[in-house]
C-alpha cells in the first residue's frame, strides 16, 4: 500500500521546534525522512516515511495526516498542489440531459473539480513541479469518458458557465446594479425574463453592495442561466435561499438540464435529492485529499452518504451512520412551561410583524420555518432581548443564550482562548469535549485565530459557544449556514443531544428540512409578504406545523424506506396527489 503524507496549513514549526522531526524513527537512524525547508517548515518524504504514526500523535496541532491509499486509486491521482499538500483523485463527468450532483464535505475538492472540468486548471497527475501539457493530459486520459470530454474543452468546443460558491464577494468584484450585470450576459433570455424567474424585480436597480445574501445568490443564478453555454456548473446554489426559493431554483436547473449538461454541488440533501438525477460521492479528509467515487443514482448516493459505507468499494468513510427518526408522540406527562409570550408586534418603517401568543416548554426544541424577510430573525431578537416589541408582553424571566444569524468575529485571539475567556469551566469539562467539541470537530481549530476562520469554521465555533453558556433557552438563528451536509447532521444531533441531557429548551431558525427534522419537537410557522408584513403562529405539534408550511409551498414529503429521511415527492406523482388529497404534506 502506498503512503501519502499531508501537512496541513496550520502546521506551526516555530511553536513546536519541529518536534515531528525529532520523533521520526527514520531520522533517529540517520535517514532523513523529515527535513526542513528554507522557511523552517517540515517536508516529509513520502518515499521514506514508514507510516508509523508517531509524529501524528505527537503533533500538538493535529497538522499531519498520513493516508494509506487503496491500491485501486493510487494510480488515479488527478491533481496535487504541492509536496505534502492537498490532492484529488478521479473527476466527475457531466452528462447531457441529466443533473449531476456532487456530494461531500467541505475542503475535499468539489470546487477544485469544477475548475479542472471547466478548463481553468489543468490536471497535473501529481507532477506539481513539472506540470504536463494539455496534450499530455489528453494522451494519458485517451479512451476514457473524461478524456473525450476534456478534448472538447481544450479545443474550445465547449462553453462553460459557472455560478461561484461565494456570492457574498460579488459586490467587491462587480460594481453597479443587477440590471447592468445581467445585461452583459443576456444570451438565452432577457433581463426582464430573468428577473421574473428569480423574483428580482424589486432589486434589479438596487446597488449590488446593498443586496442581501439571498438576493445576491439569485442574481448569480440568473446570470449563470442567462449565458448560452454547453456545460453549467452551480456551486452551492441553495446557500442564503429560503425553502421557497430553493424549490424554484431546483426546478429551473431541472429545466435547463433537459438540453444542457449541468453539474451541481449541493449540501441541502432534500434539494439535491429533488433536483439531481445521479450524484458523485466525494470522500477523504478536509484539506488533505478527496476521492470521487463512481456515480450513483441520487437516492442511492444520499443513502450511502448517510450510511457512511460504500459496499461496492468496501470503503467506510465515516465512523457512524446518520439516522432519521419519525417523531413519535411526546410523553403524556404534562410538560412544564418555560416561557410564555402574548400577541406581539414589531413595526418598522416598511415592515410589520405580528406574532400570535404561545409558549415554549422546558426540554422542547422548536423549529422555525418561513420565507426570508418575513420576521423570523426579528422574533428571535425579541426573545433574546436585543429587540423590544412594539406591542405585547414577553416573559423575560428565562435566561437566554443567543447565536445570531450573521456572525462577525471580533475576538483578537485563538479559538481556545475565546472559549477559555467565555466559558472556562465548561470548556475544560468532559461533557464539552464529548458532546460538543468532538462532534463539531473543534480540536483542529483551537490554535487558529478567530479572525482567520472560514465561514463553516466560524459557524461551528458560534454554535459551540452558544451551547457552552448556562441558559434556560438557546436561540440559534440559521446554524446550518456554511456547513456541509455531514456537519449539518452532526450539528443538529449535537444541539438536540445537549438539550436532552441538560434538560433545556431551544428555538432554531433554519431553511434545511433535514436539519429541522432532526432537531425539532415542534414548529413555529411564519407566513405573509416578504419585506412587507409577517405573521407567526405556534409552536405547533411537529406534524401540524410542517403540514401548514409545506401546503403553503405546495410540496409533499415522504419517508425513505431505507433511511427514514424526508424526501420531496415529484410534483404530480401518485404519492404527491394522494398526500395532497389527504392533507398530509409532511409524510404519510
Amino acid at each position: 500500500m502506498r503512503i501519502a503524507v499531508l501537512l496541513r496549513d496550520h502546521c506551526q514549526p516555530k511553536k513546536c521546534n519541529a518536534e515531528c522531526r525529532n520523533y521520526c524513527p527514520k531520522v533517529r537512524t540517520g535517514v532523513e525522512a523529515v527535513v526542513m525547508d528554507e522557511a523552517g517548515k517540515p517536508i516529509i518524504s513520502e518515499e521514506l516515511c514508514a507510516g508509523c504514526g508517531i509524529c501524528i500523535n505527537k503533533c500538538p496541532f493535529e497538522a499531519i495526516k498520513i493516508i494509506g491509499l487503496p491500491a485501486e486509486i493510487e494510480d488515479e491521482l488527478m491533481h496535487q498542489y504541492g509536496q505534502n499538500s492537498f490532492r484529488i483523485y478521479r473527476l466527475p463527468v457531466p452528462k447531457t440531459g441529466l443533473v449531476t450532483g456532487i456530494l461531500g464535505p467541505n475542503g475535499i475538492g468539489k470546487t477544485t473539480s469544477i475548475g479542472l472540468l471547466s478548463g481553468k486548471e489543468v490536471p497535473n497527475f501529481g507532477r506539481y513541479d513539472n506540470p504536463p501539457s494539455k496534450e499530455e493530459v489528453l494522451d494519458r486520459l485517451s479512451g476514457t469518458e473524461l478524456g473525450d470530454y476534456l478534448v472538447k474543452v481544450y479545443a474550445g468546443q465547449v462553453r462553460t458557465a459557472l455560478k461561484p460558491q461565494y456570492v457574498d464577494r460579488l459586490p467587491a468584484a462587480v460594481k453597479g446594479v443587477p440590471r447592468d450585470l445581467l445585461g452583459r450576459v443576456a444570451e438565452r433570455m432577457s433581463v426582464d425574463q430573468a428577473a421574473e424567474l428569480l423574483d428580482l424585480k424589486e432589486v434589479i436597480d438596487r446597488p449590488l453592495d446593498r443586496l442581501s445574501g439571498g438576493e445576491l445568490q439569485r442574481v448569480a443564478i440568473a446570470a449563470t442561466l442567462m449565458k448560452d453555454a454547453d456545460v453549467y456548473f452551480f456551486d452551492e446554489p441553495s446557500s442564503y435561499l429560503d425553502i421557497y426559493q430553493r424549490i424554484r431554483m431546483a426546478r429551473l436547473i431541472q429545466e435547463l438540464a433537459k438540453e444542457k449538461q449541468v453539474v451541481v454541488i449541493e449540501h441541502d440533501l432534500a434539494i439535491l435529492d429533488f433536483m439531481a438525477d445521479n450524484a458523485y460521492l466525494v470522500y477523504g479528509s478536509e484539506g488533505a485529499y478527496g476521492v470521487f467515487a463512481q456515480p450513483r443514482q441520487v437516492r442511492t448516493a444520499i443513502n450511502t452518504y448517510l450510511d457512511g459505507y460504500m459496499r461496492e468499494e468496501n470503503i467506510r468513510f465515516r465512523d457512524t451512520t446518520i439516522r432519521f427518526e419519525s417523531h413519535p408522540p411526546r410523553d403524556t406527562v404534562e410538560m412544564v412551561t418555560l416561557m410564555e409570550f402574548g400577541d406581539l408586534e414589531c413595526n418598522y418603517k416598511q415592515f410589520r410583524l405580528k406574532v400570535e401568543g404561545g409558549a415554549i416548554k422546558i426540554g422542547e426544541s422548536v423549529g422555525v420555518v418561513g420565507p426570508n424577510a418575513i420576521g423570523k430573525t426579528t422574533f428571535v431578537k425579541m426573545l433574546a432581548g436585543v429587540q423590544e416589541p412594539t406591542g405585547g408582553k414577553l416573559d423575560k424571566n428565562a435566561t437566554v443564550s443567543y447565536k445570531p444569524q450573521y456572525i462577525t468575529p471580533d475576538f483578537d485571539g485563538s479559538v481556545a482562548e475565546l472559549f477559555m475567556a467565555t466559558a472556562y469551566e465548561f470548556f475544560r469539562s468532559g461533557f464539552f469535549e464529548s458532546e460538543i467539541a468532538h462532534p463539531l470537530a473543534l480540536r483542529r481549530l483551537y490554535e487558529k485565530k478567530v479572525m482567520n476562520l472560514s465561514g463553516g469554521e466560524l459557524q461551528r465555533v458560534a454554535i459551540a459557544l452558544c451551547l457552552s453558556k448556562e441558559a434556560d433557552i438557546y436561540l440559534l438563528d440559521e446554524p446550518s449556514a456554511y456547513l456541509d451536509s455531514n456537519q449539518r447532521m452532526e450539528a443538529a444531533k449535537t444541539i438536540r443531544r445537549v438539550m436532552e441531557k441538560k434538560g433545556r429548551s431551544a428555538l432554531i431558525v433554519d431553511h434545511d428540512i433535514y436539519f429541522l427534522d432532526m432537531v425539532s419537537d415542534s414548529m413555529m410557522v411564519f407566513s405573509g409578504t416578504p419585506g412587507v408584513e409577517g405573521h407567526a403562529g405556534g409552536p405547533y405539534e411537529m406534524r401540524k406545523g410542517m403540514n401548514m408550511f409545506l401546503e403553503d409551498i405546495d410540496v409533499t414529503f415522504r419517508r425513505d424506506n431505507d433511511t427514514n429521511r424526508p424526501r420531496i415527492n415529484k410534483p404530480g406523482s401518485r404519492l404527491d396527489r394522494e398526500q395532497k388529497e389527504k392533507g398530509e404534506y409532511y409524510y404519510s
